[in-house]
């Protein structure tokens, strides 16, 4: 079977969605589901707290980042991020430091430990996402994710 024969078998329904079959809403919360529980299983080995890649991806492609600019990236509570950042900081994979530029910020970074991680736990979203992305061409693919980036920056903007 061909990738346009399992992506077209795949996206048959099961129910008809009648008036939620073309709901943005509605098909991302499905995607949602079936990733949030594959993500959970896969990170349980970790033992980290759930947005504890994401910071550390953003921390690492952005060093110096203070945690509110995380956590407004992230749409998270500044609270919740810090709670991240602490467990992150106590286990050795990511430190806090004060800018030299502002004494009032602390500046993050990851550790050698955290950029390890960070590679083992990149590893694993990949395989996670690995039915999604072999049911695409590389074009769909990156169409998806423009997409997916114009949809959520339409809904924070209003």
């Amino acid at each position: 079977m061909s990738k346009l024969e399992q992506s077209k078998a795949a996206a048959a329904p099961g129910m008809d969605w009648g008036a939620l079959s073309n709901s943005v809403g509605t098909n991302v919360r499905l995607l949602r589901n079936e990733l949030v529980d594959r993500i959970v299983a896969a990170y349980a080995p970790f033992a980290l707290r759930s947005g504890a890649l994401s910071t550390m991806v953003l921390i690492q492609a952005n060093p110096g980042c203070s945690q509110s600019e995380l956590a407004r990236e992230v749409a998270m509570d500044d609270s919740a991020m810090v709670a991240i950042i602490d467990e992150l900081e106590q286990r050795g994979l990511a430190l806090r430091s004060r800018s030299t530029a502002d004494r009032r910020r602390n500046s993050l970074s990851l550790t050698a430990q955290g950029e390890a991680l960070v590679a083992q736990m990149v590893d694993c979203a990949m395989a996670v996402e690995r039915p999604i992305r072999d049911a695409m061409s590389e074009k769909e693919l990156a169409t998806l994710i423009a997409l997916l980036r114009r949809a959520y920056a339409a809904i924070s903007a209003g």
